[in-house]
């Protein structure tokens, strides 16, 4: 369990967490500023031991066939956390929601496909790409949750949640493009096999 790992380990924990601190800090926090600001944190430490775990992995030469397949794992537990609470909090539409959970299900299936071939399919320039539209629509709404709770701004509110709403198709369109790709390496793989 070198550096790597741990930094991702540690970014499964956060994910209930934000859960937790999103759906329950409004009811069990009064001050607004210190729930949004709990908020924030978890999702800014996820996101940047996220940065750092690939940093490490790299730099000491600790890539592993576990972290190859524990940091998207990782990735995806966060950003479905986050995706939920916005669904709950009626900001983007369940069928975008859905769209996203299936294509990450597939990638899981995939991936479990690609490990019986012997290979651990790690993240692809295409499931990058998907994951920083998701940052970006994941701190897009964020960015409007906490206006909104704080209530201030309020004139910026419906621009911020349109903004994160069209960031959030385009997304969905990634994620789509990339389940592709990651489909288009399984068959390619196949066929490499049954050439041997």
């Amino acid at each position: 369990m070198n550096l790597a790992n741990k930094l991702s380990l540690f970014r499964i924990i956060l994910a209930p967490l934000f859960f937790v601190a999103y759906i329950l800090s409004t009811q069990f926090i009064d001050n607004a500023i210190l729930s949004v600001a709990l908020i924030w944190s978890i999702f800014f430490v996820s996101e940047i031991t996220d940065m750092f775990d690939g940093m490490a992995a790299r730099r000491l030469k600790q890539t592993t066939d576990f972290g190859k397949l524990i940091d998207p794992f990782a990735d995806t537990l966060m950003q479905i956390t986050c995706f939920l609470c916005f669904v709950i909090d009626g900001i983007i539409p369940a069928v975008l929601f859905l769209v996203i959970l299936y294509r990450e299900f597939g990638i899981l299936f995939i991936r479990n496909l690609m490990l019986k071939k012997g290979i651990a399919m790690g993240a692809r320039t295409s499931g990058k790409v998907k994951t920083v539209t998701y940052i970006v629509a994941a701190s897009t709404v964020l960015l409007y949750i906490g206006l909104y709770r704080l209530g201030i701004f309020v004139f910026l509110q419906p621009a911020l949640k349109i903004t994160a709403i069209v960031i959030f198709y385009l997304s969905v369109l990634f994620s789509v493009i990339s389940f592709l790709d990651y489909v288009f390496v399984y068959r390619t793989a196949g066929k490499s096999e049954t050439e041997k």
